[in-house]
């Protein structure tokens, strides 16, 4: 019976690390609109996300377009930016 209780502590430990490497990608590395947001108007990113939250609700999900295009324009800036300056490791 312990051996059971063991294995499913485990198993629940193992979901939740799955679940924050999950939560890190998306807020970290997915798209970054609302941190930049937040570094640019100094900010902070959490009162951003809440905002976004609160907003979308109130307008049915119409900021979402707004967050998708911003997150588009984020990464071809990115992309222009890294093949106008390229490294040594490039050529």
């Amino acid at each position: 019976m312990c051996g059971i209780f063991a294995e499913l502590f485990n198993f629940v430990g193992a979901i939740l690390i799955i679940m924050e490497k999950i939560k890190y990608f998306v807020e970290n590395q997915a798209f970054g609109v609302c941190t930049r947001l937040g570094e640019k108007f100094k900010i902070s990113t959490s009162s951003i996300r809440l905002y976004f939250i609160y907003i979308s609700f109130l307008t049915m999900g119409s900021p979402v377009i707004i967050y998708l295009i911003l997150a588009f324009w984020m990464n071809i800036r990115r992309y222009l930016r890294q093949r106008n300056n390229p490294t040594i490791w490039d050529f």
